[in-house]
């Protein structure tokens, strides 16, 4: 195996594991989880995820890498409010249903193609706002975290491509951070295994955050993923890959998880020359893999070593782990001019968190998204 080969793996594993957990354990103090279920949720989407990725690749030598949703797990840091530990593993539960059936049923391409992609891009846009615009007054608080953290997203790329933005802006963070603030000591962490979670499904989780979850991982990791691998002349068996996903995204629900899946910037990363000869870039996606895991089942202690950090910190490299996100979003949201008067609709909702009926932020701006591109386009066809 070359160096390059374990270097490009070893860098999917770390996009896959920094901003991905801070997310993860945001979006549990934002639902009130205690920690023994943090651990759980945190522990089973990286050990599920990673053991996903590392059989699919192993099985079809396709590098195939990451763990769970960024994207979903963001929507969850705002949406998971009010509903309990087991109706979010209940709705995580049904989030993997909807993938497996949409694997299933070979209607993946359909459905997606009902909505169109910029629609897509504009709702994941628009969630993303708050995280991006939060790394202001949070910098205010600690200014060389944040000087630093932007030097490394935004200079340090151009100087040296070997991290990629997000990874030097937490290197040179965590040193500003050191400037003005007093690292506690870590607590004394015990073992916690991960629990088995009763589900509580109700329709409110159904349509607030599984629906969404779905939408969110299927057009943003997984139709990311299988466009990258082939982009990059692989052929990965599509529906076999939704079908996996979503029945681990099932298992890591049972337990707590929000989703265990193929991802799409890790398998691009493992999939492109990057990673060398193209007939061993698999190894690649084999050793992101198999530290996604480790990573997960160290979770116990990983969690505390986040905790210790200040929650405006915590904030900033959240912002700038979802900037590119953002950006690219923002950019293919507003690509086809044809679709701008929907995009900014949908934009719009996103933005204002609108939550009415019991129904989430993203149905209703996906809704009037796709209401609004009928109007006009009746209107056209009638004027002519």
């Amino acid at each position: 195996m070359g160096a390059k080969t374990i270097m490009t793996g070893f860098m999917s594993a770390l996009l896959a594991c920094t901003g991905g957990a801070i997310m993860i354990v945001q979006a549990a103090h934002t639902a009130g989880l205690s920690k023994p279920e943090l651990v759980s949720w945190f522990t089973s989407a990286y050990v599920i995820g990673g053991l996903l990725n590392l059989l699919l690749t192993l099985k079809y030598r396709i590098p195939f890498a990451g763990a769970h949703s960024i994207t979903a797990t963001a929507f969850l840091g705002t949406a998971a409010v009010g509903f309990s530990y087991s109706e979010l593993a209940a709705a995580f539960i049904m989030s993997g249903i909807l993938i497996l059936a949409a694997g299933v049923s070979g209607l993946f391409s359909k459905v997606l193609n009902l909505i169109p992609k910029p629609l897509i891009d504009a709702l994941l846009a628009g969630i993303l706002l708050s995280y991006v615009i939060g790394i202001v007054p949070a910098a205010v608080s600690f200014p060389y975290a944040g000087l630093l953290a932007g030097v490394g997203y935004f200079i340090m790329p151009r100087l040296s491509k070997r991290l990629p933005p997000v990874l030097w802006s937490l290197l040179l963070g965590l040193i500003g951070l050191s400037f003005e603030y007093h690292y506690p000591a870590l607590p004394h962490a015990e073992y916690i295994p991960p629990l088995i979670v009763i589900p509580h499904f109700t329709m409110e989780g159904l349509l607030s955050i599984a629906v969404p979850m779905s939408v969110l991982i299927l057009s943003n990791d997984l139709a990311v993923a299988l466009a990258s691998l082939r982009s990059n002349q692989y052929d990965p068996p599509v529906n076999k890959v939704l079908t996996a996903s979503g029945s681990a995204s099932i298992v890591a629900g049972l337990f707590g998880g929000n989703a265990a899946n193929v991802g799409g910037l890790m398998s691009a990363l493992c999939s492109s020359a990057e990673a060398g000869v193209k007939e061993h870039r698999y190894k690649a996606a084999l050793v992101s893999s198999l530290i996604v895991i480790s990573f997960g089942a160290l979770s116990w202690k990983v969690i505390d070593m986040i905790n210790v950090l200040p929650s405006a910190f915590v904030t900033i490299m959240t912002g700038f782990s979802l900037l590119g996100l953002f950006i690219a979003g923002l950019k293919n949201a507003f690509s086809d001019k044809m679709l701008r008067i929907p995009v900014i609709v949908t934009f719009t909702i996103a933005v204002l968190h609108i939550h009415l009926l019991g129904i989430s932020t993203p149905v209703w701006a996906l809704l009037a998204g796709v209401a609004v591109m009928k109007v006009l386009k009746r209107a056209k066809a009638t004027s002519y």
